[in-house]
């Protein structure tokens, strides 16, 4: 079952645009009657069917409408720095889409190599994971921020940051986090967070966790965390 994105979905017919048309009448060879679903980024799918296959306009008739798909009963909002290798940056935003995230800030750290992210190409990643993995709630990419200020910002649910600093205690996600619960979770950079960052994390309310006895990278770290939460939601 193919499925588009469709943002500004009304009513009961929808057209492709000039590109995805091409692709669904040329590529796909779908023709009338073939079925298809539409994600609308605010929690919708839609169920329909090629009612014109014009290879330049390709009209969908919707037939059904999911609302709230698939909607979870927690949101999961992950603060993580940009990386020196920004191919990893974007692997850990396409595999926590897929997996579920609801919000990602990139947080500029003491130890962070690289600011420069481009968020035209890192939306289009995550327009790409939600359909792959057929999320009908688009995952909000954030401006990147310093540290200090996220720290402070509102962000309701359980504060955590995952660090690597043996001097402090940690622990696990599971020990903090409450199913059903909104969950905050810092991610450092290559170089972890400063000792005094983490401190002024505790401060605000932050609670320092691991990810396991093995040594993750940042992208990898990401994907865990994320993982950590939709398993104890399960």
């Amino acid at each position: 079952m193919q499925v588009f994105y469709a943002p500004d979905i009304t009513g009961e017919y929808y057209t492709l645009d000039e590109r995805e048309s091409k692709h669904t009448v040329r590529v796909l060879r779908m023709v009338e009657g073939s079925e298809i679903k539409l994600i609308d980024g605010k929690g919708n799918l839609y169920e329909g069917v090629i009612s014109d296959p014009d290879q330049r306009a390709c009209k969908i008739r919707v037939l059904d409408v999911i609302k709230g798909f698939e909607k979870r009963d927690y949101r999961l909002h992950i603060g993580i720095s940009p990386l020196k290798n920004l191919e990893r940056f974007e692997w850990f935003v396409e595999k926590s889409v897929e997996i579920g995230i609801d919000e990602i800030t990139p947080i500029i750290c003491h130890h962070t190599e690289k600011q420069g992210l481009k968020p035209e190409r890192l939306n289009n990643i995550i327009i790409s994971a939600m359909k792959q993995s057929l999320k009908a709630s688009s995952t909000k990419l954030n401006p990147a921020c310093e540290f200090k200020d996220f720290i402070i910002s509102s962000n309701p649910g359980t504060l955590m940051i995952a660090h690597c600093n043996n001097g402090y205690e940690r622990k696990s996600i599971g020990e903090v986090y409450q199913r059903g619960s909104d969950a905050v979770i810092l991610i450092g950079p290559e170089g972890d967070f400063s000792e005094e960052e983490i401190i002024k994390a505790v401060n605000n309310g932050f609670i320092p966790v691991s990810l396991g006895k093995s040594r993750l990278r940042t992208e990898t770290a990401g994907v865990a965390a994320c993982h950590s939460i939709y398993f104890i939601n399960q």
